[in-house]
């Protein structure tokens, strides 16, 4: 190999470590500029270099100009078909291959099995022993134990440890650890067990892969008790047992082993920092985060990629997106895993525009995004409801083939569902090649959300028939459209199911639902009772649901009592205040309503200032009440006029109730006019193409005359208009409302 190929080669290894494909292809120039007749390796690296970096046409472009391509070059291109899900062509590769050794059969077998195609996986694998050029390794069994195991196919399974024994692998700890997860996975511990006692007695050299084995299936202890017997224990040993520790969900152990690591004076590396900080993040240990943090800097670790990833990762989850964003700028080398830890970190903490422009800026840099990040820029756009950017991220999937990935799939489902595209869920839906537990539960609760009860629980009850395990979040959107369309006897149903047959345990969010469930039918004494015998009292959300049910139904006695415990459990919260006074408004009760205003002025109680906004050509525009800062304020206003008069011809009257100052009626229609929510659907009038639904979301209710008045105007103009709330999801469609004038 000359000096320029191993230099080449160097850079190439390079592009792909910092994920640069702007880079690479410069490089790829440079190098059909000056190298004449490039050596099969330097070919061997470029289509390496670009099957790493995602870019298969390259690579397949590469590696058709080798003149005699080796079983390495065909094995790089074999694998990046296998990776990317790209069947066919893996297919042909394979069948054109002049010969194949455990990697060409490890590639074809886990393509198939990574993309669900587990039969052909099987049929592989049983094809791989009758070609007698085959010569068998330890990483094919491998690589079938974990497939048998993540299927649960656990008579292949049998087989294929069968196949191990006549072929004499089990003395290797790389078969044996595996062999332990496929059985422990099945449920068949005694065997699990039995595997590791046999490799124990064979006396087996005690060593890091073992332990990871066992770590990875879950045997803490059994892991814990071979690291107390190693003779020698490396900085490799405590790392491997400080991410299992972490991934078994012990972080704590894992934190305390981390320190014992530091006390005996072993070589801290990349690989421990990340699993450490990792156990701090699921801990929110924030302070510890922190020291680890210093530590880091002092060994000079923090330009390391994985570390820096780790805590951008760390912060994030804490909830400390300062820092997140301090350590990613000072980052001077990323790569997919540091981009996609700052837009999951920004969407978690609720900065869904932020994390949508780091997405764009990471495109800009040349860097491709993997499933997690796709899969987290497109949950971004369903918080937003940002529709027009969320399908701009589907046609994305569609080309870079990250749509066949369920986590992107999954996301796409609940960016419709949240949008109020329920059409385009039930289509996605169906175009999907795999659907798991998720996939189902998305759209039960896309459906939920809008009042599609029936079609919500046919859906669900499909779900249970193909044998699939529904969770916590499928059984609350159940619950929930049982108590939309006011199946009380099927919401009990689905209660007692969830609860006798599934082993769920209730959290707030059901005893919620079942409170509106009784709520909305106007059996508040029922829902008192349901109350009363809660393992646990409400949390503010259950109180608050209470009470807008006695506000609707007119029932003060019990309003009061839900009103009193609110204010209890959460004394500052305005939501409590509001609630209230806004049943008492509705009563006419105005010296009730003063009450409660020296009583919030008395605790320097503030109600939260309401604030709508619409997303329009990749721009959020916020609106509060009585907004004139829009350079289209004249426009918005103008509409509005224009709308009140046809809707008065149509019927409207303004809900007084809504107001909550006792003043002249002339003042209140005033008041009532140029809510936050009526300024932005406004705005969607005049610039949202029509044919396109308006969406617009509120951080607080919607009140009774928004939700009135949005009604007729849905009517009036034709137009779909989707308003979240803080509560509730509100599809208008022809002067009706898919929360049944219920929230």
């Amino acid at each position: 190999m000359s000096a320029a190929s191993n230099y080449y080669c160097s850079l190439l290894k390079l592009c792909c470590e910092t994920h640069n494909q702007i880079q690479a292809k410069k490089l790829h120039c440079l190098i059909l500029k000056t190298v004449s007749h490039p050596e099969t390796f330097l070919l061997n690296n470029l289509t390496n270099a670009y099957s790493k970096l995602g870019n298969l046409t390259y690579a397949r472009h590469v590696f058709d100009k080798i003149p005699q391509p080796t079983l390495y070059s065909w094995n790089t291109i074999l694998s990046a078909y296998s990776k990317s899900g790209h069947l066919f062509e893996m297919q042909e590769i394979f069948d054109r291959m002049p010969q194949r050794d455990g990697v060409s059969w490890n590639s074809v077998i886990s393509g198939l099995a990574w993309f669900r195609s587990f039969d052909e996986s099987f049929k592989v694998f049983r094809w791989m022993f009758r070609d007698g050029r085959m010569n068998l390794s330890r990483v094919i069994f491998t690589t079938m134990l974990t497939l048998s195991s993540n299927e649960a196919c656990i008579n292949f399974g049998r087989q294929v440890h069968g196949q191990i024994v006549k072929f004499g692998f089990l003395s290797s700890v790389f078969v044996g650890s595996p062999l332990i997860d496929m059985y422990s996975k099945a449920g068949l511990i005694c065997s699990a067990k039995r595997i590791f006692d046999e490799l124990v007695e064979r006396n087996l050299v005690i060593d890091n892969t073992m332990i990871m084995g066992l770590l990875r299936c879950g045997m803490v202890e059994e892991s814990k008790q071979l690291f107390g017997c190693m003779p020698e224990r490396d900085s490799i040993s405590w790392t491997t047992m400080i991410t299992g520790l972490s991934q078994n969900g012990v972080e704590r152990e894992a934190v305390d082993m981390f320190r014992k690591m530091r006390s005996e004076g072993l070589a801290i590396d990349q690989f421990t920092f990340g699993s450490i900080l990792t156990a701090c993040g699921i801990l929110l240990a924030l302070k510890e985060g922190k020291q680890i943090h210093a530590y880091v800097i002092r060994t000079n670790f923090m330009n390391n990629i994985f570390v820096g990833s780790a805590l951008v990762d760390l912060y994030s989850k804490c909830r400390s997106i300062k820092y997140a964003e301090a350590v990613f700028k000072r980052m001077t080398c990323k790569n997919v895993v540091s981009w996609t830890a700052m837009v999951v970190g920004y969407g978690q903490n609720g900065y869904c525009e932020e994390a949508i422009l780091i997405f764009r800026e990471m495109q800009r840099n040349g860097i491709e995004p993997d499933e997690f990040t796709l899969a987290s820029v497109v949950s971004s756009c369903a918080n937003l409801a940002s529709l027009e950017e969320g399908t701009q991220f589907h046609g994305q999937a569609l080309v870079s083939g990250l749509l066949l990935f369920v986590t992107v799939s999954n996301a796409l489902l609940t960016l419709y569902g949240k949008c109020g595209s329920i059409k385009e869920s039930h289509s996605l839906f169906h175009e999907m090649h795999w659907r798991d537990e998720v996939t189902w539960t998305a759209l039960v609760s896309s459906y939920a959300q809008f009042g599609k009860a029936h079609e919500t629980l046919d859906l669900f009850e499909k779900m249970l028939a193909h044998g699939l395990q529904p969770d916590e979040v499928t059984f609350l959107g159940v619950l929930s459209a049982c108590s939309r369309a006011g199946l009380v006897k099927k919401g009990l149903k689905y209660f007692d199911l969830m609860v006798e047959e599934h082993g769920i345990r209730p959290i707030q969010g059901h005893y919620t639902c079942m409170i509106d469930l009784f709520g909305r039918s106007g059996r508040l004494e029922e829902a008192k009772n349901f109350v009363l015998n809660m393992p646990c009292s409400p949390d503010a959300i259950g109180w608050g649901t209470l009470l807008s049910s006695c506000r609707v139904h007119g029932d003060m006695e019990i309003g009061k009592w839900a009103a009193e415990s609110l204010l209890e459990l959460e004394p500052h919260n305005p939501a409590s205040y509001v609630l209230l006074s806004s049943m008492y408004a509705s009563k006419g009760k105005w010296d009730e309503v003063a009450k409660l205003r020296r009583g919030m002025r008395n605790l320097g109680i503030k109600k939260e200032p309401g604030c709508s906004w619409i997303r329009y050509k990749s721009r959020v525009h916020v609106f509060s009440a009585d907004d004139k800062s829009s350079p289209y304020s004249s426009q918005i206003y103008a509409e509005l006029a224009n709308l009140y008069c046809k809707m008065i011809e149509e019927g409207y009257v303004p809900d007084m109730s809504s107001v909550l100052h006792d003043v002249e009626q002339s003042e209140k229609i005033k008041m009532l006019k140029h809510h936050s929510e009526k300024l932005a659907i406004a705005f969607g009038l005049i610039f949202i193409p029509l044919g396109l639904p308006i969406r617009v979301v509120k951080n607080l209710r919607v009140c009774g005359d928004c939700h009135n008045a949005t009604k007729y105007i849905s009517k009036i103009t034709r137009r779909e208009i989707l308003v979240r709330d803080a509560v509730r999801y509100h599809l208008f469609k022809d002067g009706t409302c898919s929360c049944g004038d219920f929230w």
